[in-house]
């Protein structure tokens, strides 16, 4: 579905109006934020990609990703339960996500997959059975793919996320054979799983205000008991401001995952544990 129409943004909208405008035949661009360039030839009413035309856009939003859905072009956003979400573009290529406002992913230093990549590698997904908690765009996923993981179970609740992946060129394939998307809330579907049924966890979830169920002692211990011993979890967990807040999260989570049976480790912006 994906690869069946192109995603428009600022910088795109602005160098076709400008190929237009200077008479250009023909330019080189990308349709699929940043993961290809293709030729576009430039008309005086449209633009096309090989036989499929395209009009331009009579306005085209900053921080906001135009999809094609047949007709017209769309602003990749919709209101949900959360709020409104949406995907923004970012200048890295992968886009990152908002949901009523509130950016979801790591964009201002690194790219979002880049910043996975990092994280990924700290549990060394490769032949591993490995735990997805709060999906999102995919890109934990698509690193443990790139990394060769055995399996993976990822879990994503709202349905407007896996809305904005459908979206989402960067996002990892639904049929990829190693990878078992699912919608739900994994802090209740983990109860479903076996004991010591991963090797590893990667758990980026909301912040603490939004999820905090995601953050409490009885989920931390449904992970210990789901990890093999020995196993490495990723917890992600950035930066709230403690005099805002009122409170110290990552000394509340480590306290917690202390407790669960983890061995615990600082790094960046979250924590590395280990089960003992």
């Amino acid at each position: 579905m994906r690869s069946d129409f192109p995603l428009v943004t600022l910088a795109l909208h602005d160098a076709l109006q400008s190929a237009r405008a200077a008479g250009l035949a023909r330019i080189e661009a990308s349709i699929d934020l940043g993961r290809t360039i293709r030729t576009l030839e430039i008309a005086s009413d449209h633009w096309s990609v090989g036989d499929a035309r395209y009009p331009y856009l009579e306005r085209c939003k900053d921080r906001t990703i135009h999809y094609w859905d047949g007709e017209g072009f769309d602003a990749a956003a919709r209101f949900g339960d959360g709020g409104l979400i949406k995907l923004v573009p970012t200048h890295w290529g992968p886009p990152t996500f908002e949901i009523d406002g509130i950016k979801m992913l790591v964009t201002a230093q690194v790219s979002p997959m880049d910043d996975a990549a990092r994280k990924v590698a700290l549990v060394e997904p490769a032949g591993r059975t490995i735990l997805d908690t709060c999906a999102g765009l995919g890109y934990f996923a698509q690193r443990c793919l790139a990394e060769r993981a055995g399996h993976i179970v990822s879990y994503e609740k709202n349905p407007d996320v896996l809305w904005l992946r459908s979206l989402n060129p960067w996002s990892p394939p639904i049929d990829a054979p190693t990878l078992d998307l699912r919608r739900g809330d994994v802090s209740e579907c983990i109860a479903g799983h076996a004991a010591a049924s991963f090797d590893a966890v990667l758990h980026d979830p909301p912040r603490f205000g939004i999820a905090g169920e995601l953050y409490s002692q009885r989920f931390y211990d449904e992970l210990a008991r789901v990890l093999r011993r020995g196993g490495r979890l990723f917890h992600y967990i950035g930066a709230p401001n403690r005099l805002t807040s009122g409170r110290d999260v990552p000394r509340e989570v480590g306290v917690r995952l202390e407790r669960a049976g983890f061995s615990i480790q600082r790094i960046g912006d979250g924590i590395l544990a280990r089960r003992k």
